[in-house]
């Protein structure tokens, strides 16, 4: 007696095993894939996407070792300050937020915000 008698992805019906799911392979592949993309993202692949992007968005703007971009900029490419690695505080006091080894600080200046970025350097490990 058969369990299931068609294919859970494209409907086929199945031949074979009595218990058998789905038809072949690539059915099975797509249909789980498809259940993985109905399902909301977990909260880890959120914040090491969110990581990726801000790391990529500090290496991309950050060419010159270090450099004042405005936040509007790099929060319109999708930037959120709230998420990083670790943290660096100099000796007058200020804290650098780091995404892996690119770093900033936030300033105002003018009534506009911007972010001073930054690179991990050997004599910050102190």
């Amino acid at each position: 007696m058969r369990i299931q008698q068609y294919c859970k992805h494209c409907n086929k019906e199945l031949q074979g095993r009595t218990d058998k799911k789905y038809c072949n392979l690539h059915c099975k592949s797509a249909f789980q894939y498809q259940q993985a993309q109905e399902q909301p993202e977990r909260f880890y692949n959120r914040v090491d996407n969110q990581l990726r992007l801000n790391r990529k968005l500090l290496k991309e703007f950050n060419k010159g070792g270090k450099v004042t971009v405005r936040a509007e900029v790099l929060k319109e490419l999708g930037f959120n300050s709230n998420f990083f690695t670790h943290y660096w505080k100099n000796t007058k006091g200020d804290v650098y937020l780091f995404v892996y080894e690119y770093g900033f600080i936030k300033r105002t200046e003018n009534n506009s915000e911007k972010y001073v970025l930054i690179q991990w350097q050997d004599y910050m490990e102190k």
